[in-house]
């Protein structure tokens, strides 16, 4: 019975008078919400003049928090209104931006604009509206956000260039490009004079969405305005976009023109051009910079240095590169990550792999914390150094104690390394272990399992994965069609590989040079001269240029069974061309000529070779001797 009473007590009252909302004076309204107070000091926190209280001031912080409680609670409708006339807050531009600071929900905020935005004697200015358009920013409400903007330009407020520079910033971060150049135009035509300062917002806009045709347009349009001129921001800009647009000489060009007109340019920009020279081959102008930059008292970078380092090792100057990073450290220039990768990268595939474990061992000295792509670098070194395949395994398992969790491209090295090292079946249970790790089936790491197996004359096997990962990826690559279809041509498939050729072209996948080249083979190989040459032809047809492998396959074919002839004609037609014969090319016709007893020309092919700088392999020169031998013998047999 009492366990009853209670619950019939804490129930709540569905009596009318009850469950009606109580309806209260505006006074009341504001009363609920009084802050405690000292209780003998009536007026506490509201600002007093000569012992009166000044209710006007909209300032008081009792009121204000007075007013957010009220806002909290009934949001924004006609008891905040009352609450607002209560405690005379007067409605300016200052109470409005003051509200939209409070920590309320955004809608609240909005609805109290709108609201105000409709009072007599009231209208928004710029700073209420940008007041809102960075709320709305921060909340990603992107619908209200555009449409606060438009009401904005097409108010009569004025907007200043800061302000125009700030909403330019907030559209190309929403990826609202070209709303951010639509409202750059309607307020440059009718509200404000662009500075320098709005033309960089809208063309660093420009540079981080990849408009970088866009930027020199909007360069040209800022000269051409009189007043306003490029500073060291603008021309930064546009010399990385034309960097990236590889349109080199206009970046240069910009580049002398910038400290023609007094400007000095950054670290950046010099790190730009760096980068341009070494692209260019013009290495020493790049490393003439550097001097140019410490002479102007500018500091290089990290990422100054990581540009030289890089550049360096490019053009094979592997020691240049070592010790321009001891120098750098020397300088003070702490390394990071990509620095300290691009460094040991450059001196793995130089040979060096001792100097690049010694510095990765460094880079725990200097807090530099190795990631996925140091590890990755590391194992790829060792195996492109034919190290023991036991070191690549042992660095994966200390990559994984250190925290550092491998990534597809890591599995797709070391299956790579093991295939190359005749470990296919550690190969393959690495494979597995990609797919239990949840990691998407990888062309690259299928590709090189597939060519292994081929080569080990594993053809079903290799047709199984092939088919694998068809299946898990619903089409492949075009470079693993065109292992498979050069294995289906080395076991005499050829159906088989003409058939995958043709699957490729169906599937949308566009045959590249390999595919090509693989088809072409193994129509060689079983003797389809005519059906290898028409498809060389449809290759050019296609647009994919043919290669040096392309014409030395057909000049092989034709070699075997087209005769010295057909052979030469080929040969020199390719001396004509762009593409130019290789020793693969010379070896072959030697053998051609020496087949057919024709040793003159195969002297003086023989010479041609060693003024090129070629060498005749053992297989032709044996050829040769083989055939020189023959002829003695028939000659022999005709004098007996």
């Amino acid at each position: 019975m009492l366990a009853g009473s209670i619950a019939i007590r804490r129930s709540i009252s569905t009596w009318p008078p009850l469950s009606q909302r109580i309806k209260q004076t505006e006074n009341e309204i504001v009363q609920m919400f009084r802050l405690a107070n000292n209780p003998q000091e009536g007026n506490f926190n509201l600002p007093l003049k000569g012992g009166n209280v000044l209710r006007k001031d909209p300032n008081a912080r009792t009121l204000d928090e007075r007013f957010i409680r009220i806002l909290k609670i009934f949001k924004w409708g006609p008891d905040a209104e009352k609450a607002l006339e209560v405690l005379k807050l007067k409605l300016d531009a200052r109470l409005v931006r003051e509200v939209l600071k409070i920590d309320v929900e955004v809608n609240v905020k909005v609805q109290f604009f709108k609201w105000a935005g409709k009072r007599r004697n009231f209208e928004h200015d710029s700073t209420t509206y940008m007041a809102l358009i960075r709320c709305l920013d921060e909340n990603r409400l992107v619908g209200e956000l555009w449409k606060t903007i438009q009401e904005m330009v097409k108010s009569s407020c004025a907007i200043s260039p800061a302000e125009s520079s700030e909403i330019v910033k907030i559209l190309g971060k929403a990826k609202m490009v070209n709303k951010a150049l639509s409202i750059f135009y309607q307020v440059k035509g009718r509200k404000c004079r662009p500075t320098a300062s709005t033309y960089n917002s809208v063309i660093l806009m420009l540079m981080q969405e990849g408009h970088h045709e866009k930027v020199h347009e909007l360069y040209n349009e800022m000269c051409s305005e009189g007043h306003c001129f490029p500073d060291t921001v603008t021309y930064s800009a546009l010399i990385s976009a034309f960097a990236k647009l590889n349109r080199d000489d206009s970046a240069i060009r910009l580049f002398d023109e910038m400290k023609e007109n007094g400007l000095q340019p950054t670290a950046k920009i010099y790190t730009t051009l760096m980068g341009i020279y070494f692209k260019l081959g013009r290495v020493e102008e790049a490393l003439q910079l550097v001097q140019e930059m410490r002479m102007c008292g500018c500091s290089p970078t990290v990422y100054t240095y990581t540009e030289l380092i890089r550049g360096l090792g490019k053009s094979g100057r592997v020691e240049e590169a070592y010790i321009t990073y001891k120098n750098m450290l020397k300088d003070g220039c702490k390394p990071d990550v990509i620095l300290m990768n691009n460094l040991i990268n450059i001196l793995g595939r130089s040979d060096r792999l001792k100097d690049a474990i010694k510095l990765f061992d460094e880079m725990k000295l200097l807090n530099c914390t190795p990631n996925v792509v140091t590890y990755n670098t590391i194992i790829k070194s060792l195996f492109e150094a034919k190290a023991p395949p036991s070191e690549a395994s042992s660095w994966f398992e200390r990559m994984k104690e250190d925290g550092v969790v491998p990534s597809s491209f890591t599995y797709s090295i070391l299956i790579d390394g093991f295939c190359k090292t005749n470990r296919v079946e550690k190969a393959l249970l690495l494979l597995e272990e990609m797919d239990e790790k949840g990691f998407p089936p990888c062309p690259a790491a299928y590709c090189s399992l597939i060519n292994s197996l081929g080569k080990a004359k594993r053809y079903e096997a290799a047709n199984e994965l092939f088919q694998e990962l068809k299946e898990n990826c619903g089409c492949s690559s075009a470079r693993v069609y065109a292992v498979m279809i050069k294995h289906f041509g080395k076991c005499g498939r050829l159906n088989e590989a003409v058939s995958l050729f043709n699957e490729m072209k169906r599937l949308g996948c566009t045959p590249n040079v390999y595919a090509y080249n693989a088809l072409m083979t193994g129509m060689v190989r079983a003797d389809m001269m005519d059906e290898a040459f028409s498809l060389f032809r449809t290759m050019e047809e296609n647009g994919c240029t043919p290669d040096i492998n392309s014409h030395n396959i057909i000049l092989n074919g034709l070699a075997r069974t087209g005769g010295a002839k057909r052979a030469m004609e080929m040969f020199t037609k390719m001396k004509n061309s762009t593409i130019k014969p290789d020793a693969v090319s010379y070896n072959t016709i030697l053998g051609c000529l020496s087949r057919a007893g024709m040793f003159e020309e195969a002297a003086r092919l023989m010479k041609e070779m060693s003024s090129k700088g070629f060498e005749y392999d053992l297989i032709t020169y044996s050829s040769i001797l083989e055939a020189v031998g023959k002829v003695d013998e028939d000659c022999n047999m005709v004098e007996s």
